[in-house]
């Protein structure tokens, strides 16, 4: 019942800020945790890594490093983000996750407060990912943030990249390397 009405309010969320009058200032989470409202199974199982090293070229684009990830089977570019917390998306990238059958009800676990760049608080919808894909690595049950914002960028945090243990990054070839 309860993710039930996450659901519906991750939906509404969507959709009402579609008909209102707000600024339409574009929000960058840069997720620093402030209070957890429901931590739900954070730790319930534990992840697992391939064996041996994987590299991946990284897009520069403005400054900021893409990688290409795959989150549940699907491929997905996140930008590079050791000051995130947690991997974060969009509402949008939510919900196709969610209609593709990628997502379900018993991967919603629960709200957050975060502290945004500009230093106010928002809440996001805590959810369970099955599997985060870089290269060879595959981590299992990480836990992610949905941001309640259409259009906010995809981050890949420190909840996924400390699993991953030692990352090297040559900046002159834009690889990222994790042994």
């Amino acid at each position: 019942m309860i993710k039930r009405l996450l659901i519906y309010v991750l939906i509404l969320s969507l959709i009402i800020p579609m008909f209102s009058c707000g600024s339409g200032r574009r929000r960058d989470i840069r997720t620093d945790r402030i209070e957890s409202v429901e931590n739900v199974g954070r730790n319930r199982r534990q992840s697992r890594l391939a064996k041996g090293k994987s590299v991946i070229k990284m897009q520069k684009d403005g400054g900021v490093y893409h990688i290409p990830c795959k989150i549940n089977g699907t491929e997905m570019e996140f930008i590079f983000d050791t000051g995130a917390s947690d991997i974060t998306m969009s509402l949008t990238e939510a919900l196709f996750l969610y209609k593709q059958g990628k997502m379900s009800e018993d991967d919603f676990l629960g709200t957050q407060e975060y502290q945004i760049a500009d230093g106010s608080i928002s809440e996001g919808t805590i959810v369970n990912l099955k599997t985060v894909t870089i290269g060879n690595r595959t981590l299992e049950n990480i836990q992610a943030s949905i941001v309640h914002n259409l259009d906010a960028p995809l981050l890949l945090g420190q909840s996924a990249l400390a699993k991953f243990g030692n990352i090297s990054i040559d900046y002159n070839k834009n690889e990222i390397t994790f042994e």
